[in-house]
């Protein structure tokens, strides 16, 4: 048995590069004296390690998938899609972190260790074949969020954002682990694969019990993603945050939950029968519910950090149109649609936490007039809102189109046009910072220290791949294709 264990380590590389990068930096922060505020060297490590995991994921791509640690972890392509999606975002936020004055100097070093255990978190979420290691996975992402949404401690706003998510973390993790225990004592087990027969033959008094079971075990990865109802922490925690964690946290906890909630939904809903239907209603109810209630709520704000808070509750909503499809076509959807929305989300946050540091905030006026001052910044942040919005020929166009197609071919008829209704509501808010950049006059001539030619330079390449999938899709399409589900039986 430890034999076999230790063999397994062998298939858990990217994760192990992580850990052992995390530990390094650790340490490395231990042996600092407390005036030494530069830490470059962590940043440094940081880097390395996680180009380290990309590269690895990358290969991992073409390997056959296989269960490992007594089939309590599944490592398969769809997984290590995802787990690419998480890395790069977690590279995207620490070099944010480095480069931002919103977190305090002593600190950054600090958000960078936090997230690559946040990152281990959301990795395992990822692969997880059995109850337990799933609640591992958003256990180990969770603590570590708490702290870093409070990272600003000297500020009530963060002190009150921490709080807030660590209060409803705690509700949400009891309630799904009250849904599994439930789930155990009607099917006997753990394991996903055990339970897949068991889900065929069902008594009346067992699927009274376990509909009511699996609602409540969805609380738990539905405030992960963020989706309604569990979605009330968002607005507050985002806004409340430093911006690269509210950056990180758009990115790496919502697409470890949605993955994880793909391969739920394919592997204990995919045969017709009453606990498949109850579960579709659901999905679709909020599914619906979330990109409303994100898209509407949007229009109103006048922070754009609390607004893309909002737009990512209801990008979650558009993502969950393909969960409900359950098939490898929306499975594949779901990928682009991350990768995606990784490259918008990055450039958007980078962006506006460039101007949030200048300002001291974030308020649509802080755009005003950017294209007179800085166009090629202006010409990058309107290209991001166009596809965050779903318009051609951007990459955001072609994410929600594969989305809305794949809802089509299943006959979700209305779900696909309602999500085409959020798509148009959308566009009011996102083109708001558009119209404040180009037809108003800007507020002050002041140079913005954070636009740095490096910066920009990263910033152009942070875009760039939302016009080149816009118009060359077909490569990292056949990249979704072929990142298949496996579920094991």
């Amino acid at each position: 048995m430890v034999v076999n264990y230790f063999a397994n380590l062998g298939y858990f590389v990217p994760e192990i590069i992580v850990i052992g990068t995390m530990l390094a930096m650790l340490f490395l922060e231990a042996s600092y004296k407390n005036e030494d505020k530069g830490r470059g060297l962590v940043f440094s490590i940081a880097s390395v390690g996680l180009i380290f995991a990309f590269f690895t994921l990358l290969n991992n791509l073409s390997d056959e998938p296989l269960a490992i640690f007594t089939n309590a972890v599944v490592i398969d392509q769809f997984s290590t899609f995802a787990k690419i999606i998480m890395v790069l975002g977690t590279f995207g936020s620490i070099y944010l972190s480095s480069q931002s004055n919103d977190i305090y100097s002593d600190f950054k070093s600090e958000f960078a260790i936090m997230s690559m255990g946040v990152l281990v978190g959301g990795m395992l979420l990822a692969s997880a074949n059995n109850m337990l290691t799933l609640y591992l996975g958003i256990e180990t992402l969770s603590i570590l969020s708490y702290v870093l949404a409070s990272l600003r401690k000297n500020d009530d706003y963060s002190s009150e954002a921490g709080l807030k998510y660590s209060l409803y973390g705690g509700i949400a993790a009891g309630v799904m682990l009250f849904g599994m225990s439930h789930i155990f004592g009607v099917l006997g087990t753990i394991q996903f694969e055990e339970i897949i027969p068991k889900l065929q033959n069902l008594s009346t008094l067992q699927l009274s019990i376990l509909i009511p079971s699996f609602m409540m075990f969805f609380v738990g990865i539905g405030y992960k993603i963020a989706c309604v109802p569990f979605h009330m922490w968002a607005p507050d925690v985002y806004e409340g945050s430093p911006i690269p964690v509210t950056t990180f946290f758009s990115i790496v906890p919502k697409v470890a939950g949605i993955a994880a909630l793909v391969r739920i939904t394919m592997v204990f809903f995919s045969k017709e029968g009453a606990l498949q239907d109850s579960w579709v209603i659901i999905l679709q109810v909020i599914a619906v519910l979330t990109m409303f209630v994100g898209n509407i709520s949007a229009i109103d704000q006048r922070s754009v950090k609390r607004m893309l808070a909002y737009s990512s509750i209801a990008h979650a909503g558009f993502m969950l149109l393909g969960v409900v499809v359950m098939d490898a076509v929306g499975a594949r959807a779901i990928l682009f649609y991350a990768a995606l929305y990784l490259f918008m989300t990055l450039s958007a946050f980078y962006i506006t936490s460039f101007v949030s540091d200048k300002y001291g905030n974030d308020h649509f006026e802080r755009f005003n007039g950017m294209y007179v001052r800085y166009p090629l910044i202006a010409i990058m942040m309107g290209i991001t809102m166009f596809s965050l919005s779903g318009l051609p020929p951007f990459g955001g166009f072609v994410a929600k189109f594969n989305i809305l197609k794949a809802a089509i071919d299943k006959g979700y008829y209305t779900l696909a046009t309602l999500g085409a209704i959020n798509s148009v509501i959308s566009l009011y808010y996102y083109l708001k910072i558009v119209r404040n950049m180009i037809f108003t006059p800007p507020e002050s001539n002041d140079e913005i220290e954070g636009f740095s030619f490096r910066n920009t330079a990263i910033i152009i390449g942070l875009t760039s791949p939302v016009v080149i999938f816009g118009l060359f899709w077909g490569g990292l399409m056949l990249m979704a294709t072929n990142a298949k589900l496996f579920i094991l039986q």
